[in-house]
């Protein structure tokens, strides 16, 4: 199959998977209605761009052999309704990179947190010991030019999604994907959107565990209780083998692994990522990768994009951000922080952008989750929440749910950047900024913001 058409091509990672398909050979074409950077760049850099945005259904044509459907196309799309007419095949983006992958050993990491950081370290551990392998991860990983590759490599590693695979398959994309190899991080309530209760979203987890061969191997998450949950309800048929955070201590901010071969110094910090990095180190063992070779290479990871990822540094002033957006994200990584740099002034600027955190039938679950924070903000926007098609939340109704009498909710940007910038300056101690979110704070420059 040579010729495929894209709907809805200008998605984050479909227009990585049609990059991909084009680097090998295969004739591409591709529809959407808005086409941002970077997908806009990246495709009209590889003469991939459409010529107009819309629907075409003439695009679907007798030489189109397959069609991959996007998440953002609607059920009515004019060309998914052209390809049902004339029987092409249609796949969802995982059912797409199965067909292309069916071949290899497929390993895939799964769970509500983590996922992109536990790909991102096997892809940096397999790389550093030259091992040909493709991929398919989330987020901008240093050293790696896409975020899809797919050649003729015996191997692949996937960041296993459990929002639904398209408009046409609402069932969750590590359906699809059927590993021989798997991780499951954790997991806590998101997606509201698509799974309205707790148990229903748990459930998406037993049935992947269910679905799974009896040869294949996973590594689960020994420290998280719902976790243990649904390996003792789902998983007791797979090869299952419990990981938890490794010994280690800290020198000067800097984790340092206690290992049999001696201390390990990595460049990422918090318990949880050293957690991921007992993960992905399982992983490459069961590869073939030695003990040893896995520490030698992980101590050179610098961590995926937005994934406590620096943004400046100055004269008492350190400032990072990170995508997280769920409630244990937070927790997670405002407890890293506190961990890692003890003797600063902590603060915690979070933003509400997803579907789920925007909910206010969601916003309990953030009780509490920014506690470990020495002053926090709490930002979101009505422009957010019209394009959401969600109700307009009052301030003081999300302050509330957070169940911190001195977090500050803001609805302004302009009124965010005084705020933040006031609760850096004039402290006695170094400031720490963290900044969590999964959007950009309208677009707010944090390089511009000073203590000074």
């Amino acid at each position: 199959m040579k010729n495929i058409h894209f709907i809805a091509i200008g998605g984050a990672i479909m227009h990585q998977l049609a990059l991909a398909l084009h680097r090998q050979g295969y004739i591409i074409t591709g529809s959407d209605d808005e086409i941002n950077d970077p997908a806009k760049s990246n495709l009209a850099a590889a003469g991939l761009l459409p010529e107009a945005f819309g629907w075409f259904p003439e695009k679907i044509n007798s030489t189109v052999d397959g069609v991959v459907l996007g998440m953002h196309a609607r059920a009515d799309n004019p060309e998914l309704i052209a390809a049902k007419k004339a029987g092409i095949p249609i796949y969802s983006f995982p059912q797409y990179v199965y067909e292309v992958s069916k071949h290899k050993k497929r390993v895939v990491v799964a769970g509500s947190h983590g996922k992109t950081t536990i790909t991102s370290m096997i892809m940096h551990i397999l790389k550093h010991q030259g091992i040909d392998f493709d991929y398919l991860v989330g987020a901008k990983v240093a050293g790696f030019d896409s975020s899809v590759k797919l050649t003729d490599a015996p191997v692949i590693i996937l960041e296993g999604d459990e929002y639904p695979a398209s408009p046409e398959e609402r069932r969750p994309k590590i359906f699809f994907y059927h590993p021989h190899i798997s991780v499951l991080s954790g997991i806590a309530w998101d997606h509201i959107n698509v799974f309205p209760t707790y148990e229903n979203y748990f459930s998406q987890f037993q049935q992947y565990l269910s679905g799974m061969d009896s040869e294949v191997k996973l590594f689960y998450n020994n420290e998280d209780a719902e976790v243990q949950r649904v390996v003792e309800t789902s998983g007791t048929h797979v090869q299952a083998v419990p990981y938890e955070t490794p010994p280690f201590h800290y020198e000067d901010g800097t984790p340092v692994m206690d290992t049999k071969s001696g201390p390990v110094r990595v460049s990422v910090f918090g318990r949880h990522n050293l957690l991921n990095m007992q993960a992905a180190i399982n992983v490459c063992m069961e590869l073939g990768i030695s003990e040893v070779d896995c520490y030698r290479a992980i101590a050179s990871f610098t961590g995926a994009a937005r994934r406590l990822e620096k943004v400046k540094e100055e004269k008492n002033l350190l400032v990072y951000r990170d995508f997280a957006h769920a409630p244990s994200k937070l927790r997670a990584t405002l407890n890293a922080v506190r961990e890692a740099y003890s003797d600063h002034y902590l603060v915690a600027c979070f933003e509400l952008h997803t579907f789920s955190s925007l909910n206010e039938k969601f916003l309990s679950e953030y009780a509490h989750s920014m506690d470990a924070a020495d002053e926090g903000v709490v930002y979101f926007s009505h422009h957010a929440l019209e394009l959401k098609g969600l109700p307009t939340l009052e301030k003081g109704i999300v302050k509330d749910y957070f169940r911190r009498d001195d977090i500050t909710v803001i609805d302004n940007k302009e009124e965010l950047q005084n705020s933040v910038v006031a609760m850096i300056s004039n402290k006695e101690k170094p400031v720490f900024l963290l900044l969590m979110s999964s959007g950009t704070f309208d677009g707010i420059d944090w390089n511009s913001v000073s203590s000074q």
